[in-house]
């Protein structure tokens, strides 16, 4: 099935109205730009295939009856924990840091100018 006929049926394609029954190329790329969508039989035998454009940063949907059921995307390292204490002694609290709020700074909080 030609890419843009496949993309006019997915169910999460931005739909128009029926008086724009033409497909609009540029909401195309914008809203499949870095997408591929495949079957799942396709994505059977072209997992390898899929997995090196994943890597490379497309996100690929797998999809059943034109449904779309799983994405494989790019793998991104989580960032190591920030240690506690980097700014120890740089700054500190003051006194009054609970102390309650002037009526005029709670007023325009409540949105009471």
């Amino acid at each position: 099935m030609p890419l843009m006929l496949r993309m006019a049926q997915n169910p999460t394609f931005p739909q128009r109205s029926e008086d724009e029954s033409f497909i609009d190329l540029a909401n195309c790329l914008v809203y499949y730009s870095g997408m591929v969508q495949v079957t799942i039989h396709e994505a059977k035998t072209q997992l390898s295939q899929l997995l090196q454009r994943a890597a490379a940063g497309e996100e690929v949907v797998i999809s059943k009856a034109g449904r779309p059921v799983a994405r494989i995307v790019p793998f991104i390292e989580p960032k190591k924990p920030r240690p506690l204490g980097l700014d120890a002694g740089r700054f500190r609290v003051p006194d009054d840091f609970n102390a309650p709020l002037p009526e005029e700074v709670l007023a325009a909080f409540e949105g009471q100018t």
